[in-house]
C-alpha cells in the first residue's frame, strides 16, 4: 500500500490553490506545503496580520487577503475581487465549540461559518475554479443531526458540541450534493471533503469551563493524534490526489486520529441525498447565493 507524505505532491508550478483560515493550523500546514511545490497560495483570514506572519514562514508565491467567513458581506467583497482563475478551493476555516454566539447576519457561529460561510464562497468562486473544491469536515460529523426546525440554535437550549457536529456534517453533505450538481452541469471540477483526525490546532485553544479539561485533551491528542502537518495530510491528498469526486480523506491510523490518508468512510446521516438536497435549497434561502452557471473557465 502506498503511503501519501507532503513529498507526494506533484509539481504545483503555474496553478492557483486558495486556503481558507490558512493562518495557522492544518490550514497554514497545507498552504506551506502547496507553496512549496510551486503553487500560488493565496491565504484567505480574517486577520490580515496574522496571515503576513504566517506567510512569512512559507517558501514561493504567496499572498494574503482578508476574507470574514461569519460576514456574508466580507464572503461578498472578496469573492467579487478575486477575479482570476483558482485551480484548488480548500474550505479549511473553521470554529470549534465556542461560546455561544452569532455571525454578523444572525447565524448560529459555527453553522455560520464552518457551512454557510463557505457555501456562499463556493457558488460565488466557482465560474473560476478549475479543479477541485476541498472542505474540511470532522469525525465529529458522526454526532451532528441537521436540525431543519431550529437551524440557528433559536429555540433550542445551546450546545456547543452538537452544533459543531452540525456544521461538520453539513460540510460532508455540500460535498455531495455539490459533486452531483457539478456532474450533472457536465463541469470537470470535483468535490472532495476531509478530516484530519486528532490534530493539536488551536481549535483546542481552552475557553470558559473547557480550561478546566484542557489538559487532558492536549494528552490526549499527543497519545492518538498528531501535529499540525501530520493532520493537514487529508487535505492535501483530497486536493492532489487521483482520486473520485465526493471522496472522504481521512488518516488511515487507529481510530482514524492519526497515520497517512486515505479514503474514509461516513456516517449514514452523511449520505442522505434527500437531506442534502434540502440543505443545500435551505441554505441559498439564507445566504442568497445559488449554484451558477458554468462554462469553461
Amino acid at each position: 500500500m502506498t503511503t501519501f507524505t507532503a513529498s507526494d505532491i506533484p509539481d504545483q508550478s503555474g496553478r492557483t490553490v486558495l486556503v481558507t483560515g490558512a493562518n495557522s493550523g492544518i490550514g497554514r500546514a497545507a498552504a506551506r506545503a502547496l507553496a512549496a511545490k510551486g503553487a500560488r497560495v493565496v491565504l484567505a483570514v480574517r486577520d490580515v496580520t496574522k496571515g503576513k506572519d504566517a506567510a512569512a514562514t512559507m517558501t514561493g508565491d504567496v499572498e494574503v487577503r482578508r476574507l470574514d467567513l461569519a460576514d456574508l458581506s466580507s464572503v461578498r467583497a472578496f469573492a467579487s475581487d478575486f477575479t482570476e482563475p483558482v485551480d484548488v478551493l480548500i474550505n479549511n476555516a473553521g470554529v470549534m465549540i465556542p461560546p455561544f454566539s452569532r455571525t454578523a447576519d444572525g447565524f448560529e457561529l459555527q453553522f455560520g461559518t464552518n457551512h454557510l460561510g463557505h457555501f456562499a464562497l463556493t457558488n460565488l468562486l466557482l465560474p473560476r475554479i478549475r479543479e477541485r473544491v476541498v472542505s474540511v469536515s470532522s469525525m465529529g460529523h458522526r454526532a451532528g443531526t441537521i436540525g431543519f426546525g431550529d437551524l440557528n440554535w433559536e429555540r433550542r437550549r445551546y450546545r456547543a458540541m452538537a452544533a459543531y457536529g452540525q456544521s461538520k456534517l453539513a460540510n460532508l453533505l455540500f460535498t455531495s450534493e455539490l459533486q452531483r450538481r457539478l456532474a450533472r452541469a457536465g463541469s470537470p471540477v470535483l468535490a472532495m471533503a476531509a478530516h484530519p483526525g486528532l490534530a493539536a490546532t488551536n481549535l483546542f485553544r481552552p475557553t470558559g469551563i473547557r480550561r478546566a479539561v484542557e489538559p487532558f485533551e492536549r494528552a490526549f491528542v499527543r497519545l492518538f493524534g498528531q501535529n499540525d502537518d501530520g493532520g493537514a495530510l487529508p487535505t492535501l491528498y483530497a486536493a492532489v490526489a487521483g482520486i473520485p469526486g465526493d471522496s472522504y480523506a481521512g488518516p488511515g491510523g487507529f481510530l482514524e486520529g492519526r497515520g497517512a490518508p486515505k479514503l474514509v468512510g461516513r456516517s449514514a446521516k452523511a449520505q442522505d441525498t434527500a437531506v442534502a438536497r434540502r440543505l443545500w435549497e435551505v441554505s441559498e434561502e439564507l445566504t442568497g447565493v445559488v449554484f451558477p452557471q458554468l462554462q469553461d473557465v
